[in-house]
């Protein structure tokens, strides 16, 4: 049978049939969007009018985000701002060092067994400029004999107690990159990147296996249907690493009441590590043949560097605006074209984790080489975060090809962070350069990177169309971009990208029926209203889904 459904409006991403009030709909494929007349030809029908208040675009894709997302609310949340939950809820923030402490020590004493770990997520010393940074003197003050690790909101650093680095055997005659220390030389707590924070073996494996879980999963999809996301990546996978995991993910996304497309992009080796790459891309090619229309494999990803507010991505002369620069490069920069080129040779895509303006470099000129090796005319490999790319790097990505995929959520979490303490004002202003991407004609997308900040499309789109920080500035104002250039990257572009822009990503006949269905047009309203758009829900192969 088919299903037309009506709407106040209907956005297609289609320029050829850019708009429209119905669309019909069978066995999940669009047959049609336009007005009823238009659509009602395809045969004998039901008119469902749920949506006949409500705009329709397509449903959003979501090009970098970790099922960590769901996993890390397992856990208590203790970041900054408030966070987003599954039920539709919001886990309040933590806005200062002593609201930390009396939060931990509110776990500490609810947890009945003595010996059990306490690990909580989300808390960042970015944000409280006129403290230390985090150490384990810090947390000594919950407790000194329960072990307590913190993840930080970037994912690229954690802060341990002096009861956990105990429980690991972390002392000081450890030589390992990353560990922070005092002015004495003693291990002050901070860990900085995966080799060192996952010393603390006890807390990192909790971490991955609640990850790892179908609790993670399930709050992973329930997520990204509150945001209207239909097509979501799970851009860091570990079904290669993990078989487990893999048959998880299998049972889940088989079952039609999961509300998600996912395509997982999967590490070869954790960051930091090397491996047999050439076997690897082997059974990479055999995932990506038994992906399923819930779950592709589309590709691979390398992380070549840290954060920005961590200090641990690569930058460039001048180097860090103030802050003691810990950039860490998590790959051998002579070995990676070797690394990369067995995924490259076997088409599959290659997506690589640059923050630092360094680190993009060497990406730049890893995929030059790739393609002079193998010339490859439609790869689309694409540089995620890429917060701070010149217009050299613009240029040069242009002509071969390269993908942007960027960050803009860090104009709003930590834009004012990058203007007063990391980069400064001038890179502060370029970061995120929508603008002069499409100048360049350098396709694009933008991104979450949940859990580092909520799912939540709307939002990122707010982001690269205002660039306001909390405090106000506009970051970059000839940087900014039109609402309809933002829907654009959050649909059909982030399909692109993900190779799958015949699929989804725009409303049109044969396409899925995926969409994204909002209280207000993101088109029509004032453009800092934008984030402010209730989800309705989604509709994922013309199955309906509502929003918590």
């Amino acid at each position: 049978m088919i299903t037309i459904f009506r709407a106040r409006t209907i956005i297609t991403m289609n320029p050829s049939n850019p708009c429209g009030t119905h669309v019909a709909v069978r066995d999940g494929m669009i047959l049609g969007v336009g007005t009823y007349d238009e659509v009602k030809g395809w045969g004998e029908h039901v008119i469902d009018e749920t949506f006949s208040d409500y705009v329709i675009v397509p449903g959003f894709v979501e090009g970098h985000a970790h099922v960590m997302a769901g996993g890390m609310l397992q856990r208590p949340y203790v970041g900054f701002f408030d966070r987003p939950l599954p039920d539709g809820q919001m886990a309040r923030g933590i806005k200062s060092y002593a609201a930390l402490i009396t939060r931990l020590r509110e776990i500490d004493a609810a947890l009945t067994d003595s010996d059990e770990q306490l690990i909580a997520e989300g808390f960042d010393p970015i944000y409280f400029p006129d403290q230390p940074r985090l150490n384990r003197h810090h947390l000594d003050q919950v407790s000194t004999t329960r072990p307590i690790f913190i993840h930080h909101a970037n994912g690229h650093l954690a802060t341990a107690n002096t009861a956990m680095l105990k429980l690991n055997n972390i002392t000081k005659d450890l030589q390992i990159e990353g560990l922070a220390r005092d002015a004495a030389g003693e291990i002050d707590g901070e860990l900085r990147e995966p080799p060192a924070m996952s010393l603390c073996r006890s807390a990192f494996r909790e971490i991955q296996r609640s990850n790892m879980t179908e609790l993670a999963i399930q709050n992973f999809a329930a997520l990204a249907r509150n945001a209207g996301i239909t097509t979501c990546t799970d851009l860091g996978g570990i079904s290669i690493l993990a078989p487990n995991a893999l048959e998880r993910w299998r049972a889940l996304t088989i079952d039609e009441s999961f509300p998600l497309r996912v395509a997982q992009y999967n590490l070869p080796a954790m960051p930091g590590a090397t491996a047999d790459f050439e076997s690897i891309a082997k059974e990479f090619v055999k995932l990506k043949k038994s992906g399923s229309e819930r779950l592709r494999f589309l590709g691979v990803k390398f992380v070549l560097d840290g954060s920005i507010q961590g200090f641990t991505a690569l930058l460039n002369q001048p180097g860090y605006f103030s802050g003691e620069d810990h950039g860490q490069l998590l790959a051998v920069p002579d070995q990676l074209v070797d690394w990369m080129l067995p995924f490259h040779r076997a088409g599959l895509s290659i997506h690589m984790h640059c923050n630092g303006n360094r680190t993009q470099d060497l990406a730049i000129e890893t995929i030059e080489a790739l393609l002079k090796i193998a010339p490859h005319p439609d790869h689309r490999h694409t540089i995620t975060h890429a917060q701070l790319t010149t217009q050299a790097q613009l240029r040069k990505m242009a002509k071969l090809g390269l993908c942007a995929n960027f960050f803009t959520n860090h104009l709003w979490y930590w834009g004012d962070q990058h203007y007063e303490i990391t980069v400064g004002p001038e890179r502060a202003n370029a970061l995120e350069p929508c603008a002069s991407a499409l100048r360049e004609g350098v396709s694009f997308s933008f991104h979450s990177d949940a859990g580092v900040t909520p799912l939540g499309p709307l939002h990122t789109m707010w982001c690269a169309v205002n660039r306001v920080t909390p405090k106000g500035r506009v970051l970059g104002p000839l940087e900014r971009i039109t609402p309809a250039q933002a829907l654009k990257a959050a649909t059909i572009d982030a399909a692109y990208q993900l190779h799958l822009d015949h699929e989804v990503g725009s409303l049109e006949a044969g396409k899925q029926a995926d969409f994204a269905v909002l209280h207000d047009d993101p088109l029509a309203v004032e453009p800092m209203v934008i984030r402010d758009i209730k989800v309705w829900g989604t509709v994922l192969g013309g199955r309906v889904f509502k929003a918590a």
